[in-house]
């Protein structure tokens, strides 16, 4: 066992009698799902289908006081917790931010985490990740024994974005950020807020933009947020990265261009490639069958 502790993650607490109606009206991922067993994961979006923030979802048992704790990025939690409170209204739903006191612990190697972390559950993205653990931040030091780079070095060779180091919050469809891949989004739910946009992303294909993986040729990654070329027009953004790999923001559209072209993807000045296609991402690279005008379409 190795755990982490994650300083730029935040908790806000949502309870009250018409908690889950409430989520399950604003968020993406369906809230029927998520149980004391089972965490969810999903985004709040602005009208325009744009995310504002994603996050974890745990349900409390009956015995902790109910209701849900969102594990969220830090530097999002003002924001989520105003538009909260903003889409409210008369709702019975109380809304508490517990970062302060709080702590989000996750495995940096897979392993199971100590059963008295905290509320331990399994990462609902990808089962390969293993587990994480919301806790009081009191005596929490005491469990960590990795860095957060270890964690983020396993995130990254598995394919897995994060939001702020591999998509910028406020600018991201959920499909670019590869929600639709690793259980973020319903497709078969009631509406919520900037569904109209994401449905129509799905059943148009017209996802071209998204993160994927990659390898620079050199064995050394650029740094995070450099740009992405080739034959000098711009093909996206590249995130973050460890020994020799990174995620990257691309337009797939533009690299099959480049591939054809013989030209070399360039991030940050240094040579890269697609790296092997995680086995959760649905939707074909470029140069594999299926590829072209309803590129980046979920199957």
């Amino acid at each position: 066992m190795s755990a982490t502790r994650l300083i730029d993650r935040g908790v806000v607490r949502v309870s009250g009698e018409d908690a889950r109606d409430f989520l399950d009206n604003i968020v993406t991922n369906a809230m029927e799902t998520v149980t004391p067993e089972r965490a969810g994961y999903g985004a709040l979006l602005t009208p325009q289908g744009k995310i504002i923030c994603d996050f974890f979802i745990v349900a409390l048992p009956a015995e902790d006081g109910g209701g849900f704790l969102l594990d969220t990025p830090l530097l999002q939690t003002a924001d989520l917790m105003k538009r909260l409170k903003l889409y409210k209204l008369r709702a019975k739903v109380a809304l508490d931010d517990l970062s302060e006191a709080s702590a989000v612990l996750v495995s940096a190697d897979g392993a199971p985490l100590p059963a008295d972390a905290g509320f331990v559950y399994e990462d609902p993205r990808l089962p390969a990740l293993g587990q994480r653990a919301i806790a009081d931040a009191a005596g929490i030091d005491s469990l960590v024994d990795a860095g957060p780079e270890a964690y983020h070095a396993r995130r990254i060779g598995l394919g897995v974005p994060a939001g702020g180091r591999d998509f910028p919050y406020g600018d991201t469809f959920p499909h670019e950020a590869l929600l639709d891949q690793l259980g973020g989004v319903s497709f078969r739910k009631g509406c919520y807020i900037g569904q109209e946009v994401v449905s129509r992303m799905q059943h148009r294909g017209t996802a071209r933009t998204r993160v994927v993986p990659i390898v620079f040729d050199e064995g050394i990654a650029t740094e995070t947020g450099a740009e992405a070329t080739a034959g000098g027009k711009p093909l996206g953004t590249v995130g973050s990265g460890a020994n020799g790999k990174a995620l990257a923001l691309l337009r797939l559209d533009r690299l099959a261009d480049a591939m054809a072209a013989g030209q070399t993807p360039l991030g940050g000045g240094l040579a890269f490639r697609l790296a092997e296609k995680p086995d959760f991402i649905r939707f074909p690279f470029p140069g594999e069958p299926g590829f072209g005008a309803a590129a980046g379409a979920a199957s």
